[in-house]
């Protein structure tokens, strides 16, 4: 009966659905491309398939390292990635190529379900960390299509709200055949909203196993070499309530370090033009990557680009990772902790619960509660190289010592394959 409320619901909202992304698309039209696959309608897929599902950005590039060793053990399976958003997808085909098909995700209608699988015909689902809809789930249970649930976390809260629609939850949650979570809580979790016991497994958090692949380093220097001497930080996927935080702790910032640049990376893209103004407006001399702009005379650096953020960590001295001053739970700390460098969040870091106190017991990131917080341990961290270097090896080496997480995730898959 829930299944059957919930589908309704689905249906009936879906034509709202599909005039808000007819909406969104006047400011990024790769939204109205492809629209179709949204109900399904992709093309069909000869032979075996493995489907990779990442909801955006984020779970793409923790995909990556997955994906990377699936295509390395030569299969003979066709890996088809889908993703709810456009930046997803296009942080996707970055990433492979034609190593790999693409595709949107089908909104989560019985109907739109069964006309994606009759056209891909998957041979598993391999879904990254909690992106969990129910006809998606139960429509590949009853076309035998195994469900993984891959670098899997729940908080405390989600768990909460799973419990109170049991209802709906449990029979979905018995139709994965395998969660690999991220730390033991995560894996109680699932157990407790329904998911068999025997279906889960602690495996670790697949983005401690980040790679950084060659052609980014050597990016990463030449932009570095662009930028001289000058000490620079970068605020990466910031959010609307965080960009005023973060230009008035860079205003503190230049009080002492006058040559200082911050780099800022919004996480949407539809944000890119309110920041470049909010910054002109407060008096910063702003240099936007899209257009070219060089950041040799800016004192802020917009970079309003696309699949860059990796390369900008490498190219900075310090990040503050967003997402953290506001509720929005936090974004990844390990991209700019992998290249070694010093990182910092605000106290919000909810979604990467696990990650964060690994680094904090280590000494491998500081929290900040306001602006005057991180402008002050930013402050102290340019004025003191040895200090910076040392935070930066120890974020990395948290990073190093939790490896490996990958390898099981791999084999996991290969094996019930």
């Amino acid at each position: 009966m829930f299944q059957f409320i919930y589908s309704l619901l689905i249906r009936l909202a879906l034509p709202f659905i599909l005039i808000r992304l007819w909406w969104q698309g006047r400011k990024a039209p790769a939204l109205r491309q492809d629209w179709q696959h949204r109900l399904g309608r992709v093309p069909s897929i000869p032979g075996p398939v493995i489907w990779v599902h990442a909801v955006s950005v984020g779970e793409t590039i923790a995909a990556g390292p997955m994906v990377r060793r699936l295509l390395a053990r030569n299969l003979g399976a066709t890996i088809l990635m889908t993703a709810m958003t456009d930046t997803g997808l296009a942080q996707a085909r970055k990433m492979f190529g034609n190593r790999v098909t693409y595709a949107y995700a089908p909104y989560d209608t019985p109907g739109a379900i069964r006309r994606f699988l009759r056209r891909v015909n998957p041979r598993i689902l391999v879904i990254m960390e909690t992106e969990i809809w129910p006809n998606m789930i139960s429509q590949c249970r009853r076309k035998n299509v195994p469900v993984f649930l891959i670098n899997a976390r729940l908080s405390e809260r989600s768990a909460r709200g799973y419990e109170r629609v049991r209802g709906l939850a449990a029979p979905i949650m018995k139709s994965i055949t395998w969660v690999a979570a991220q730390a033991e809580p995560d894996a109680e979790r699932f157990r407790r909203i329904g998911v068999a016991a025997s279906h889960v497994e602690v495996t670790g958090s697949v983005k401690f196993d980040v790679d950084i692949p060659e052609d980014v380093r050597l990016a990463s220097e030449s932009f570095r070499t662009t930028l001289g001497p000058r000490p620079v930080w970068i605020a990466g996927s910031t959010h609307c309530g965080e960009d005023e935080q973060l230009l008035q702790a860079h205003r503190l910032v230049l009080a002492g370090h006058p040559d200082a640049l911050l780099i800022i990376v919004p996480r949407h893209p539809e944000r890119f033009d309110a920041v470049a103004a909010m910054a002109q407006e407060l008096g910063f001399q702003v240099a936007r990557r899209s257009q070219g702009q060089s950041a040799s005379g800016a004192q802020v650096y917009l970079a309003d680009t696309m699949g860059e953020l990796m390369m900008l960590y490498g190219a900075s001295d310090l990040a503050f990772v967003g997402g953290s001053l506001i509720e929005r739970g936090g974004h990844n700390p390990l991209e700019p902790a992998a290249w070694g460098i010093p990182l910092f969040s605000g106290p919000h870091v909810f979604n990467f619960e696990t990650i964060y106190e690994r680094l904090l017991a280590d000494q491998g990131v500081q929290l900040v509660q306001r602006a005057d917080d991180l402008a002050r341990a930013v402050d102290l961290l340019f004025a003191n190289a040895a200090e910076r270097k040392a935070y930066g090896a120890r974020a990395l080496e948290v990073v190093n010592k939790n490896r490996g997480a990958l390898d099981r995730v791999v084999d996991g898959i290969i094996e019930r394959l």
